[in-house]
């Protein structure tokens, strides 16, 4: 029976999902564009009337400036003039002399003007109270058929006199220029709706586009492919986000590659001493059991092995403990350099091998800390050091004093080094390089791991320098502490009854 494949929640969702990015940036879009046109109309509608009148006031009074340049300049061409100005403006223009006879009378070029004799005869009471050479009036309308007009009076002089120049233009504008406005208006909506439909499609799927990308790709991620890319291409913060799952996918992959190359070695360590325990107890039932020298020489591989499987499992809680932040730390005030010299005797012995260690200690150097647990960091740097030594098999340990604030130990070998794209994962758990070396090298790729550990509970710097071919030198430095007096002891020891070497515990 054929099975249905197993589908993301990405593939099962419908084209047009209103929760989801495309169709929200679209619908937002077009109610930003719905919004914007809207406006238009609202001040469209609300400010032509307002608008025009101060297109109009402004006009009237570069008109007036006009017709009195021509009127001084250009007397006998000024009716030709005037006439010309009242049509093309559709205006009433008057002048008056100082004796109010009309010298031009605009009225018959004014559409449905009316009579304006009421509005001169106020303007002119204006003009001749102010003391303003020129005054304006807004003249509202007293019925509803009426409309709003401006009266613009002004003194402008002649050869012979002071004569009196009236403007009136109305303040409303043409049906036939309303007309054009609210069709200009409709064919306006329709091209904005247009563009902003189109820029609200492109755009949403422009923005969608790279975040449906990654979901695809962590759907494939999802179901263990690791080889997938993320491509986030188009905006920073999608750029961003994919590189940061690109080196999750890629962290992934390299944690389940190191737990399986883990499970392959701590099956073959533990196979081999289970192996040879057993073959060790079935000779002792079948040929040595009768023989004493021959029992307790089988009986001491049977001890030797068990004490492998007991390290390997012990290493095995460590780092667990470690990951868990569940570690006691047993601190004590001791000599870091008495340490490590101890620690160097432990491996003197390969000197026997062939094997060239050296130790170059400093003055004495106190640190507080869990001298047991440094020791441990010392061992690991020490050991890794003589597998990867390679044929020259030099090891130098050093301790260095930094003024008298910080203490240095320092693990260097000549062997062949790591390689530079290797260095930043050393510390990593079950991380062991693909070096060549000449000793075969048992172990779970935990020894650096539980290093760092280690020394991040002791809040110390740590790091590695090391180049392909020439070898490594791993190094890490402990602040210098005060050593304390007996008595200093004494006193703490009394003050606090479960003090015991200062016992801390690190848990969640």
């Amino acid at each position: 029976m054929a099975t249905t494949p197993y589908k993301t929640p990405y593939e099962y969702r419908k084209p047009m999902d209103r929760s989801s990015i495309k169709f929200t940036t679209m619908l937002s879009f077009v109610i930003f564009a719905v919004f914007i046109v809207s406006i238009i109309w609202g001040l469209g509608t609300f400010f032509i009337d307002r608008y025009y009148a101060s297109m109009r006031t402004q006009e009237a009074m570069r008109l007036a400036s006009s017709i009195e340049t021509q009127f001084k300049q250009n007397p006998r061409s000024f009716n030709d003039y005037a006439t010309q100005v009242a049509v093309s403006g559709g205006v009433y223009i008057r002048v008056d002399s100082p004796n109010g006879s009309l010298i031009f009378d605009g009225t018959n070029t004014l559409r449905d003007s009316g009579n304006f004799a009421s509005d001169i005869s106020m303007i002119s009471e204006q003009l001749r109270k102010s003391p303003d050479i020129a005054v304006t009036r807004i003249q509202k309308s007293t019925t509803q058929e009426g409309n709003s007009r401006l009266i613009y009076a002004t003194y402008i002089e002649s050869v012979y006199s002071i004569n009196t120049l009236y403007i009136i233009a109305p303040l409303y504008p043409d049906q036939v220029t309303i007309s054009i406005v609210k069709n200009m208006l409709v064919y306006i909506s329709i091209i904005v709706l247009i563009i902003a439909a189109l820029l609200a499609y492109y755009l949403s799927h422009r923005l969608a586009g790279p975040i449906e990308n990654i979901t695809k790709s962590a759907g494939e991620l999802s179901k263990g492919n690791y080889d997938v890319k993320f491509d986030g291409a188009g905006f920073t913060e999608t750029k961003e986000l994919a590189k940061t799952l690109n080196k999750a996918s890629y962290e992934m992959e390299k944690t389940e590659f190191y737990q399986r190359e883990i499970i392959a070695n701590v099956s073959h360590d533990l196979r081999t001493p289970l192996t040879m325990i057993r073959s060790y107890a079935e000779k002792i039932i079948d040929i040595s059991g009768d023989n004493p020298e021959k029992r307790n020489s089988d009986l001491h591989i049977i001890i030797s092995e068990t004490e492998r499987l007991n390290r390997l499992v012990s290493e095995m809680m460590t780092i667990s403990n470690l990951q868990s932040n569940n570690v006691e730390l047993h601190k004590e005030y001791f000599d870091v350099v008495a340490a490590a010299e101890e620690v160097y005797d432990s491996f003197e012995v390969l000197n026997d091998e062939g094997y060239e260690l050296h130790f170059h200690p400093c003055k004495s150097a106190y640190v507080y800390g869990d001298k047991t647990r440094i020791m441990q960091v010392m061992s690991n740097f020490i050991s890794n050091a003589v597998k990867y030594s390679g044929d020259n098999k030099y090891v130098d340990v050093q301790l260095k004093r930094l003024s008298s604030k910080k203490v240095v130990f320092h693990c260097v070998d000549h062997g062949v080094g790591i390689p530079k794209e290797d260095q930043q994962h050393v510390w990593d758990r079950y991380y062991r390089t693909s070096a060549n070396h000449e000793r075969d090298i048992e172990g779970t790729g935990l020894g650096l791991s539980i290093v760092k550990g280690i020394l991040n509970l002791h809040n110390a710097n740590f790091g590695v320098v090391s180049e392909e071919g020439k070898g490594s030198d791993f190094w890490f430095e402990l602040e210098i502490a005060k050593k304390p007096t007996d008595k200093e002891l004494r006193n703490k020891s009394k003050s606090d009854p479960e003090y015991d070497n200062d016992v801390v515990v690190f848990d969640n």
